[in-house]
């Protein structure tokens, strides 16, 4: 399925049922009276955030949700029979903005969540409601009130403990599946990933943390180019970035020092907040490098990056280690939650 993250949709909520005009006509009762009932109340409309959902490509074709309207009332005092409510499904995660204000109504971020965006109309009022003394017999009654409508815009920026960013072929896809139990697509052709991919990485029976791994970023990226500034605004919610670097580079590809650089560079142009984020550096691929040269190698970027960040040293194509990088992971997201530590810069 393609990943969409963005949509527009239109919501109307039901219009409101009419009073009703009646007057009782019975046997033996020579002098009837007004009976015309309320009308029902217009359904109204719900969206509801469900866990089950990472996607919003369910509203690239069904784009105008209608709730019914309330029944009109009847005769004998019976009141018409109120619509529906509508619920609309989307993913946990997915902003709600007015389209036409570009006002942020709700952030969906917890599951079974509800949110109303458009209320039904009040049912119109029957004869009966305005007899009186004075008036016996009327014969007004009022109409059922117009439901909202309105056009939202839904944003999905997915929810995930930990951020994996890099260049293409960085091997983050590689990564993710030798972690968790996701299982992206993995090629050695560059934009392998096209849509944000989520893996649960479990450490023991009762801790666990989600990673997400979105397209891989070029230079230029800032200015339009590839296809990973477009996903960035799913990193907003992490907590941690992992930043992914072909320690092995072939021939024509990106030295280490400029995949950090250029990645760097991107974060910057789109938001500094984000690049200011929490965010290890991962050499990925030592299988590739002699085994001797491995440990020095981390040890000249630790000692390179003088304390900034922590680096780890992982080939994902053979998992090793991997077990320590999430181990270090847990540990560092019960920091925060526990607020032992501010976040490193």
């Amino acid at each position: 399925m393609k990943f969409v993250d963005e949509a527009t949709i239109t919501v109307s909520a039901g219009d409101g049922g009419n009073g009703c005009l009646s007057f009782r006509r019975e046997k033996f009762v020579p002098k009837g009276g007004p009976d015309g009932g309320d009308g029902g109340r217009g359904g109204s409309v719900y969206l509801v955030a469900v866990a089950g959902l990472n996607t919003l490509a369910d509203f690239r074709y069904a784009r105008d949700f209608r709730a019914p309207r309330g029944q009109g009332g009847m005769g004998r005092d019976r009141s018409g029979k109120g619509g529906a409510d509508l619920y609309i499904d989307v993913p946990v995660g997915t902003m709600v903005f007015d389209a036409d204000t570009g006002e942020l109504i709700q952030d969906l971020t917890a599951p079974e969540r509800s949110l109303l965006v458009a209320q039904g109309g009040d049912g119109g009022r029957g004869n009966t409601r305005f007899k009186s003394s004075t008036n016996r017999a009327p014969r007004k009654t009022t109409p059922g009130l117009p439901g909202e409508s309105r056009r939202l815009r839904l944003e999905l920026k997915v929810l995930a403990d930990i951020g994996l960013v890099g260049l293409p072929n960085a091997g983050k896809s590689t990564l993710l599946q030798a972690i968790s139990e996701a299982r992206p697509k993995v090629a050695e052709y560059p934009f392998t990933t096209l849509y944000p991919q989520l893996g649960v990485v479990r450490i023991g029976l009762e801790q666990s943390f989600v990673v997400a791994d979105i397209p891989g970023l070029i230079e230029g990226a800032a200015e339009g180019t590839g296809l990973g500034i477009q996903f960035l605004r799913h990193l907003s919610r992490t907590r941690l970035l992992l930043h992914v670097v072909d320690a092995a580079p072939l021939a024509g590809n990106a030295d280490p020092q400029h995949a950090l650089d250029t990645i760097e560079s991107e974060l910057n142009k789109y938001d500094p907040a984000l690049a200011g984020r929490e965010r290890w550096l991962v050499l990925n691929k030592l299988d590739l490098i002699p085994a001797e040269e491995r440990e020095s190698l981390v040890r000249a970027w630790t000692e390179h990056l003088s304390g900034i960040r922590p680096v780890f040293g992982v080939s994902a194509h053979t998992r090793a280690g991997c077990e320590s990088l999430c181990f270090a992971v847990m540990q560092r997201l019960q920091e925060i939650d526990y607020g032992s530590h501010e976040p490193q810069p």
